[in-house]
């Protein structure tokens, strides 16, 4: 084939090759003034990483393309500048709750826009900074890695690991608003996911659809439940409140069980009946008429049997007595909209309509 006929395969984008890419970027507005230090976290990669990917393989393309949206994501306040999404078309999803823009993870950070409240941790009770304050202290390198990719460009589903080393305490608020803390440790934490996206010709994501168990991670936090609680000022914003030293400690200490025996419950028999009688008559309910002892007298029964058709008698039946038909009705079931109308024990027909 002649030179002129072959074309040149298009160039990988930069946020797939290096997963420093978006790092780089210069024109952008960086939510601090100027671009994060990743390299720590990258040390920590390299050197306690499981899986070792080819480069410009699909999982190496992958893992690049997740870590510069994660970059941009926690440290690009404005959308315009993000590479690694089609701007028109991008959304996520955790766990299958409903699908959010990129706008609602901008207001509410990363951690607050795919951790629901549970009792370590509540993004109600949290805003960006207070939530980075809660993860980056007690963590200071996160790193992350794809284990396998199982499909590939456009719908893209892989499995990842997310880890590090709890190097300090965790502080951050639960689901009552509360101060929670949880002393570090200086183990592990690791957790693993399984994410679909989409992406478009570049590259660029246009959809992220992820299942974890966030509840893994405090239970590595707090392996054996043991945490303290604190009630805080909430009049401070939650980034102050973390770090206010005027807190009071929650008792947290089980309390006994009550002795049924001893639980004495008002009585109530006595003005129960008059108290009745009172309310009905000044309702004036228009079924029982204005005399509330005839809203206490029940309903005399109507009794109809039943003929079966081997000519003996059935079982006795209770008519409703609320709803009689009329006689246009009866007529309506006898005229064949109905079979055997006339033979219902439920319907009381007329004398005058009776065979």
């Amino acid at each position: 084939m002649a030179a002129a006929d072959t074309q040149a395969a298009p160039a990988l984008p930069d946020y797939v090759t290096d997963p420093d890419a978006v790092l780089k970027d210069t024109d952008v507005n960086w939510r601090y003034g100027r671009a994060p230090d990743y390299s720590k976290t990258r040390e920590v990669f390299a050197e306690t990483k499981i899986m070792n990917h080819e480069a410009l393989s699909l999982p190496h393309l992958v893992e690049n393309l997740v870590k510069n949206w994660e970059v941009e994501a926690s440290f690009k306040p404005t959308l315009s500048d993000w590479r690694t999404i089609d701007q028109e078309k991008y959304s996520f999803a955790i766990n299958g709750s409903d699908p959010q823009d990129a706008y609602y993870m901008l207001k509410q950070g990363t951690y607050n826009a795919i951790i629901a409240p549970n009792e370590y941790y509540s993004p109600e009770y949290s805003d960006f900074a207070s939530s980075h304050k809660t993860f980056k202290r007690m963590m200071p390198t996160f790193a992350w890695e794809v284990l396998e990719v199982y499909s590939g460009p456009p719908t893209v589903s892989f499995r990842w690991r997310h880890w590090g080393v709890m190097k300090n305490d965790y502080v951050g608020f639960n689901n009552k608003g509360e101060k929670v803390s949880a002393k570090a440790h200086g183990g592990a934490i690791d957790i693993q996911g399984v994410t679909v996206a989409t992406v478009n010709e570049a590259l660029q994501l246009q959809s992220i659809r992820t299942w974890f168990d966030p509840m893994d991670m405090f239970r590595q936090i707090a392996p054996n439940g043991v945490v303290k609680k604190e009630a805080v000022d909430k009049s401070l914003p939650p980034g102050d409140a973390l770090d206010s030293p005027v807190t009071a400690e929650i008792d947290q200490t089980p309390r006994p069980a009550q002795d049924a025996n001893e639980t004495t419950l008002p009585d109530r028999t006595k003005s129960a009946a008059g108290d009745a009688q009172e309310l009905m008559a000044a309702a004036g309910c228009p079924f029982v008429g204005h005399d509330g002892k005839a809203a206490n007298k029940p309903y005399e029964p109507r009794v109809a049997m039943e003929t079966r058709e081997d000519g003996k008698e059935g079982e006795n039946k209770f008519e409703h007595p609320n709803a009689p038909l009329s006689e246009g009705t009866i007529e309506t079931l006898r005229e064949g909209k109905q079979e055997d109308a006339e033979r219902d024990p439920y319907v009381k027909m007329p004398e005058s309509l009776g065979s």
